[in-house]
C-alpha cells in the first residue's frame, strides 16, 4: 500500500510540475487571455480525442445530469482560466501564480460544504502556512501599478478552480480523468470561439508554437493528471500538495524569462514545500 500511495504522490507531483508551465507560457505568449484559452482548448482537446481514441478510452457520457455537471464545471474551468492569464499579464509570473495559490487554503475551507468529507482542522494551519509562504515570496506593492488588480484577479481565479475541482472530484469515480477534462475542453471550445473572430489574433502564428506547448504539457497533460489524481486523494489533499507550482513556475521564469527570484522566493517557497511535506506524510496513513 505504501509504494502505491509513493507512486500516486509522485504522479501528482509530476502533474504538478507539467501544470507549473501555465505561469511562464501564460506571460510569455503575446495574445488576449480569451484567445490562448480557446487555443489551448482546442489543441488540448484534440491532443486528448487522439489519445482517447487510440487507447479506446469511453467517452460517452451516462446520464444528461453528469453532462450538466461536467457543463458547469466547464464553465467554472474557463473563468478560472481567463482571470488567472489576466492576472499574469497585469504583473509577472511569481505575483500571478502566487495570488492563484491561495486555492489550496480556498477549498480546504469550502470541500467539506459540497462532498462528504470530514472537515479537518489542520488544514487551515496547513492553509495559513502556505499564505504565509505566499506572502513572503510576494515582491513589494506599489499602489501606483496594477499589482492588486492582478492579485485580485488571481484570487477570483483561485475560488472559480477550487469550485472546478471540487465538481470534478463528483465525476472521478464514473468517469477517467481524461474524459472529464476532454468535455471541459471541448465545452470551452464551442463556448470561447467568438474569441478568435472578435479579438486580436494577429500574432498567432508567431506564437503558435508556444501556444502548442501550452495546450500539450500544461493542459493534456497537467490538468488530466491533476484530475486523475482526485482518485487517490482528496481535492484539499492534492491542491495543497499542488502548492509547489508557484516554485516550479519561479524557477522556469527565471530560466526563460530572465525573472530573477529573490531570498524571498527561497524562504517563502521552503514554507510551502513544508506544508507539502506534512500533507504527504499525511495522506498516506490515511
Amino acid at each position: 500500500m505504501k509504494n502505491q500511495h509513493t507512486k500516486n504522490l509522485i504522479f501528482l507531483l509530476f502533474a504538478t510540475l507539467f501544470g507549473s508551465t501555465s505561469g511562464p507560457l501564460g506571460k510569455f505568449i503575446d495574445l488576449p487571455p480569451p484567445v490562448i484559452i480557446w487555443c489551448r482548448c482546442i489543441l488540448g482537446g484534440l491532443f486528448l480525442y487522439a489519445f482517447c481514441y487510440f487507447k479506446k478510452v469511453n467517452l460517452k457520457i451516462n446520464s444528461k445530469r453528469d453532462f450538466a455537471t461536467i457543463l458547469v464545471s466547464a464553465l467554472f474551468f474557463g473563468a478560472h482560466w481567463i482571470t488567472y492569464f489576466y492576472a499574469l499579464k497585469l504583473s509577472n509570473v511569481a505575483i500571478g501564480m502566487l495570488s492563484l495559490f491561495t486555492y489550496p487554503m480556498i477549498t480546504a475551507l469550502i470541500e467539506p460544504l459540497f462532498i462528504k468529507v470530514k472537515f479537518d482542522p489542520l488544514y487551515i494551519v496547513l492553509s495559513i502556512m502556505v499564505l504565509l509562504g505566499l506572502y513572503i515570496l510576494t515582491p513589494e506593492f506599489d499602489s501606483n501599478n496594477s499589482y492588486f488588480e492582478a492579485i485580485l484577479f488571481g484570487i477570483i481565479s483561485a475560488l472559480l478552480y477550487s469550485l472546478r475541482n471540487i465538481i470534478s472530484k463528483k465525476l472521478i469515480s464514473r468517469y477517467t480523468g481524461m474524459s472529464i477534462m476532454f468535455y471541459q475542453l471541448a465545452i470551452l471550445s464551442v463556448i470561447l470561439l467568438p474569441a478568435f473572430f472578435y479579438m486580436d489574433t494577429s500574432n498567432i502564428s508567431i506564437q503558435f508554437p508556444y501556444i502548442v506547448a501550452l495546450a500539450l504539457i500544461t493542459t493534456a497533460i497537467g490538468h488530466t493528471m491533476l484530475v486523475s489524481s482526485f482518485k487517490h486523494f482528496t481535492v484539499s489533499t492534492a491542491s495543497i500538495i499542488s502548492s509547489t507550482q508557484p516554485i516550479f513556475g519561479i524557477i522556469l521564469a527565471f530560466l526563460f524569462l530572465n525573472e530573477t527570484p529573490t531570498i524571498n522566493t527561497f524562504l517563502g517557497g521552503s514554507l510551502i514545500l513544508a506544508t507539502v511535506v506534512i500533507e504527504s506524510v499525511r495522506s498516506r496513513d490515511r
